[in-house]
Formats: structure tokens, C-alpha cells, sequence
């Protein structure tokens, strides 16, 4: 099967098909993290920018330990230590980036549709690192990797998403990939968290523990408290007492339910220590997983990333269903 996207801007409207090969590729590169020495010549001369407008650890130095992995030189630089603080905008920051020739930008930034902006006016593949509260590909496709990987495959698995729907990117795009492998989404959450336009799309509860009930996987969402500013609740406490993904709570769920969070963890707050911790967790595997899914990523869209940017990719960006500005 050829892969033929040019950028990885969202998983809404991506095929099966396309998932499934992505998957299929970053499970054959796992193994090389496990190598004692840990480097394959692949990208040999390749050069990926990481461009960070907002803080990340795990997303990344995941970019950046799958890029070194595969030999390719990568470049990080985060928006507080550039031009960016005088003045400069995402597309002159960009523009200057690609005149260094690079083959990939890895893009991080608070406003939804910044990656798919920038697909339009440069010519080297762009990676979504997450924008706004829009999409995630990365996060979700390796949440889908390590639910395969325990499960074997998604095919009518029950899959709850509990919490901070409202501003989660991660959140849209496990729904769009869930939806697409043939699992079934419940939605779990206060009904200020949890977006109208998403109903459609999913089961929706506000009962944490009728919601989780049966369900073979729970995706815990960390509570973005930085976006809180338009009191979606009353306070913390009342919070994690309604839905703080407790021992009991998931006792209700299937047995050797998958627990997962796409971190940072607020412990006590989405998730208790002994959940996260505990028997049925994969958090750690989905890091790992994150890696070997990133090297797969920059594998399939790094070689195709000279072509010339033509009138018809210079096209207005559309607005889709699922996309929204972060709060």
C-alpha cells in the first residue's frame, strides 16, 4: 500500500485504510527501540524543525527521540526563545524556516488550524503537534496503537473519553479514529465540558460511573486547568468528587479494562494515583508506543516533502465540524 498524505494535519476524514498502515508501520519499528544501539540510517540528511508555540515535554521529546532514532538531524525551537517574542508572525517564522530547507516542521500552537495555514504556504511536510483545541493526530494515533497492541484489534471494542472534552484536541481526534476503526465512543463529563457539536458523534453521560460501565478501554483527559477562566465548575473538589477516575469507579468497566491518560496526569483531580498506577494502566506503554508512531510519521511524510506547491494548494482553508478555537 503507498501512503500517500503529504502532511499529517488531523485524523478527520483520513481513511481506515490509511490508519490501519500507519499502525501497521510504527508496530515494525518498535523493535528498534529495544536495539542496544538505538539508530537506524533512514533519514540520514534529513532535517525536521520542531516548532513549539506551547509547552510540551512528552510530545516533544518524542518528536525528537523518533527523528534521532531514524538519523535525521532535528531542530527544536519554542516560540518564548525566537523571533516570535518581537513581533514576528507563524507565517515569516515559518517562511524563514523553510527558506533553511528543512523536510519537516513539527508545529505546536494554541490556534486551531495553524498547521493546515502553514500546509498551504510552504513546501516541506507539516506535522499537527497539536493545535488549539482541534486535533492531536500523533496522541491519538499512538492511544490507537497501544489499544491494538493489548486488544488486537478496535473492531466494536466499547471506548469511554472521560472528562475535559471541551478543550481537548485529543479528545477529537481519538473520536475521529475510534469512528474510523469501528469502535464505540462514550463521551463522560460535566455538560459545560462537553461540546454540543460531538453528540452526534458519540454516547453522551454525565454519569461517570454509569458511563464507564462495561466499557473495555477509559481515555482520562487532564483537566486543562489553564482554560478555566469561564468557571465550567464550580471548584476542584466538586470536580474529582463527580469525576475522578477512582478504584470504584473502575470497578463498573469490563474486566482488564485498558486505563489510559495522554498526560500531564493531575493526580486526584481526573484520575486517582492508584488507577494511574495500577494493574490495568498502559499510560507508560502509550509513551513508548508515542516514539515508535512518530518514527513511522516522519518515515512516510519526510521523502515525499519537495514537491512544489501548486494554485490548488494555495486554497483558503475550510472550516470543519470539528474544529474550534481553544478557549
Amino acid at each position: 500500500m503507498d501512503f500517500s498524505a503529504r502532511h499529517l494535519l488531523g485524523l478527520e476524514g483520513m481513511s481506515r485504510e490509511d490508519i490501519l498502515y500507519l499502525l501497521d508501520t510504527a508496530a515494525s519499528f518498535r523493535e528498534i527501540s529495544e536495539r542496544e544501539i538505538k539508530k537506524v540510517p533512514t533519514l540520514r540528511g534529513k532535517t525536521v524543525i520542531g516548532l513549539f508555540y506551547e509547552a510540551s515535554t512528552r510530545t516533544r521529546m518524542s518528536f525528537e527521540i523518533a527523528a534521532k532514532r531514524m538519523s535525521a538531524d532535528f531542530v527544536s525551537l519554542s516560540a518564548a526563545a525566537s523571533s516570535v517574542t518581537k513581533g514576528e508572525t507563524l507565517l515569516d517564522t515559518a517562511r524563514n524556516l523553510a527558506a533553511m530547507r528543512p523536510d519537516g516542521i513539527v508545529l505546536r500552537h494554541p490556534s486551531s488550524g495553524a498547521p493546515h495555514f502553514l500546509a498551504q504556504r510552504v513546501d516541506c511536510a507539516i506535522i499537527n503537534a497539536g493545535d488549539g483545541a482541534h486535533e492531536h493526530p500523533t496522541q491519538a494515533l499512538l492511544d490507537l496503537l497501544t489499544i491494538r497492541e493489548h486488544r488486537g484489534n478496535l473492531e466494536s471494542l466499547k471506548v469511554a473519553i472521560v472528562g475535559d472534552i471541551l478543550h481537548s484536541r485529543v479528545a477529537r481526534s481519538n473520536l475521529c479514529g475510534l469512528r474510523a476503526l469501528g469502535a464505540e465512543v462514550r463521551l463522560i463529563g460535566p455538560p459545560t465540558l462537553l461540546p454540543r457539536e460531538l453528540r452526534q458523534w458519540a454516547e453522551v453521560t454525565h454519569d461517570l460511573a454509569e458511563g464507564v460501565r462495561g466499557v473495555d478501554v477509559i481515555m482520562t483527559l487532564r483537566l486543562q486547568r489553564e482554560r478555566q477562566g469561564a468557571n465550567f465548575f464550580p471548584n476542584l473538589d466538586e470536580y474529582s468528587r463527580y469525576f475522578c477516575l477512582t478504584e470504584a469507579v473502575v470497578r463498573q468497566a469490563a474486566p482488564q479494562v485498558l486505563i489510559m491518560h495522554p498526560g500531564p496526569i493531575n493526580r486526584g483531580v481526573e484520575i486517582a494515583s492508584e488507577v494511574a498506577d495500577g494493574p490495568y494502566s498502559v499510560i507508560m506503554d502509550q509513551v513508548t508506543n508515542g516514539v515508535a508512531l512518530r518514527m513511522a510519521v516522519l518515515f512516510l511524510l519526510i521523502n515525499r516533502s519537495r514537491e512544489v506547491v501548486t494554485a490548488e494548494t494555495e486554497a483558503p482553508a475550510q472550516a470543519t465540524p470539528l474544529r474550534r478555537r481553544a478557549g
